[in-house]
Parts: structure tokens; sequence; C-alpha cells
């Protein structure tokens, strides 16, 4: 099959026409992919920021398609089924599935390791393993996984937008709905507005927030935030932004701030403009050499607030996904809005300078047909 090969960090990533792939195994199905979107995860591993990895890897987690064989035992997906691939696909076995933990499953391991649970990426070239990154490895025109991880939905959802429902979606309205549990008539702050920080926006309205406040210092983004649910929207580069905070919340703090860039110093903001008992939740992924630091441990404890870990939007994505399809169809859910430009795959390294620039919310790399 062809596929999108990145060989070493920081260098152009090549796109090659001889790589295997293996046939479903029990419980396993295979995937044409149709769709792949961009996430700023696939970045961290091309530049390297996540730390070094082990050997040539397919990146893409994003990734939309056509069910195209299944393995012995799979009874709930078909041949031809259109599906949504999920990074995080729930074994419901494990410790963490049996306490509904389910965006820690033990499959979720392969986000880190670039393997499947047994070890293997079932990806090689000329007898050479490749590595299934970031637990897909969707720049490809195939993809094999486990059966939960290839989530089925309606045909009429076009592949080019619910490819953005894989992670995108899944992270930011998760992290609302799920990781924070967001109450009707609670504060919110987002900060940063890529595609993850959007959909925490589409979030917070979909928990009907009363004040919804978003920083990021791009004008069409903060734009396109106030269209999708926000209420007021700054410029962090001009405008003080706890400050702001603290004017629409009366002084208190924001019951929930968001950070959603992938930066450390976004998390301290968060938990400076955070009211008592508030909640910080990180969902962006900051460089690994990036740490939080909390200048008075005491009032931190005192005041009672929250700093919270956020994996996928603590989605179970075979319940999540249908019922963001649900809501898309529905009307208040915007998948749409989500999607700039479309490539092909042999843009790939285009499509990547379009996401380290800000050009796109996300760029959809065009895979099969």
């Amino acid at each position: 099959m062809k596929a999108a090969v990145l060989f070493e960090q920081g260098k152009p990533i090549q796109v090659e026409g001889n790589i295997d792939i293996i046939e479903p195994r029990a419980g396993e199905v295979r995937v044409n992919v149709a769709y792949c979107s961009l996430c700023h995860s696939d970045y961290s591993v091309l530049s390297g920021v996540m730390g070094p990895i082990q050997g040539p890897i397919i990146l893409g987690h994003e990734a939309s398609g056509v069910i195209e064989s299944i393995g012995e035992g799979v009874t709930h997906l078909a041949v031809g089924d259109h599906v949504v691939l999920t990074p995080v696909p729930s074994c419901g076995v494990c410790y963490f599935c049996q306490r509904n933990e389910y965006s820690l499953c033990v499959n979720g391991n392969s986000i880190m390791t670039n393997r499947m649970a047994d070890g293997q990426t079932g990806l090689s070239q000329n007898g050479n393993e490749i590595l299934r990154g970031v637990g897909v490895g969707g720049l490809a025109e195939r993809v094999v996984c486990p059966s939960t991880g290839a989530i089925k939905i309606p045909d009429d959802i076009p592949l080019e937008i619910a490819c953005v429902v894989g992670c995108a979606m899944q992270t930011g309205v998760g992290a609302v709905l799920n990781t924070a549990d967001v109450e009707a008539g609670a504060t919110v702050l987002v900060l940063g507005l890529g595609g993850i920080g959007l959909a925490a926006v589409q979030g917070a309205r979909l928990a009907a927030a009363s004040t919804i406040i978003v920083s990021d210092p791009l004008a069409e983004r903060r734009d396109l935030a106030l269209k999708l649910g926000a209420t007021h929207a700054i410029d962090p580069t001009s405008e003080d932004v706890a400050a702001f905070a603290m004017l629409q919340t009366n002084g208190i703090g924001v019951d929930y701030a968001f950070e959603t860039a992938g930066l450390a110093k976004l998390i301290e903001l968060g938990i400076q403009t955070s009211r008592p008992g508030g909640m910080t939740v990180c969902v962006g992924a900051p460089p690994i050499d990036q740490g939080v630091s909390l200048d008075n441990v005491v009032i931190f404890t005192a005041s009672e607030k929250k700093l919270c870990g956020c994996l996928l939007g603590s989605c179970n994505s075979t319940y999540d996904i249908p019922r963001m399809m649900t809501a898309y169809k529905n009307g208040t859910l915007d998948l749409k809005s989500m999607v700039g430009r479309m490539r092909p795959l042999e843009e790939i390294n285009e499509a990547f300078d379009d996401l380290h620039h800000g050009r796109e919310i996300r760029t959809v790399m065009k895979i099969g047909s």
C-alpha cells in the first residue's frame, strides 16, 4: 500500500508505495482509509518535541474510512461499513475499562509505544518494521486495528468531516462533558483555539455554560470561536487574560479552565484564573521538557483548586463517537467549520507546514477514493 513515512525526525516525510500491512487477525478489522486530518500531536512526533522515536513511523490518528475486511470473531462490523478510527480502542475488560475509565484502557498504551497491544505493528517495508504512529497510523491507504478501534457511523455523514471526530472532537468536547463534567450555568475559559480548543468551545456550549471566554492570538480563530458559542474572545498578546476573566466573573475566577494549546505556561494561567474550588484541565500536550510550577502550594491547597489531566476527552469511543455523530446530524455540533484545506497525501509536508504556522484549523489529507 501507499503511506506517508517519517524516517527521521525533523526531516521531510516521504510518500512510499511499497508498504506491507498484515491481514486482520482475530478481533481485528482492516480499513481502507479515505481521509486523515492532521493533529498537533502528529507534529509533536515529527518535530521531536515529544521525544525520540525508535524507527520509521506512519503518523496520523484522525482518520475515517470503510471496512475492507474483518478478522475472526468480529460480528458488530461488516465489510463496507463507514467508520471513524480512534487512538484508544477500549477493550472493555481491563482494570480501567471496568471502572469506566475507558480512555485509560491498556490499549491506549499504543499512543506512546506506536505498537498494538501484542507489541506488533503489522507494518513493514522490505522486511523492516514500521511503527504505527499515535495509536493508528492513519496516513496510509489501509489500517489494521482492534474492532473497537473502528466505530461505525451513518453512511450519509461525509467521511471528509467525520475524521475530525477521531481525536479533535473527542478530546475537546469530551474534556468538557466527560473529564470536567461541566454543569449548566458554569463559567468556562478556553486557552488556545486550535482544533481541540474550538471543540472544547462547542462542548461548553453543549453543556449550557453561561460564560465561555476564549483566548488566542489569531483573530480569525477568535471570530470562529464566537460563531461556535464563545461569549467573549480576547487577544492574549494585547489583553490580560486573568484580569479579563476575573472581571467577567465578579472577581471570583472561572469554574473551569481548559488548556488546549499544549503549553505549560497556559496551565499555570488556568490555575491562576480558576476560582477557589475550580478546575484546570490539561487537554493539550506540552513538549516533554516542560513542567508546571505552583508558586504557593499552601494557597493552592487551601483554595481547593483542582488540576486534572485529560486523554482523548476521557471518552469511551464506542459511545461518544456515535453520540457526536447524532449531535452533528441534529445540528448541535459543527464539524464542517473544523475542516479547513484538503490536500492529497503527496502534499503531506506542505500540510504539516500549514499546521505548524496555524494556517488551518484542520488540514485533511485525501488518501483513498
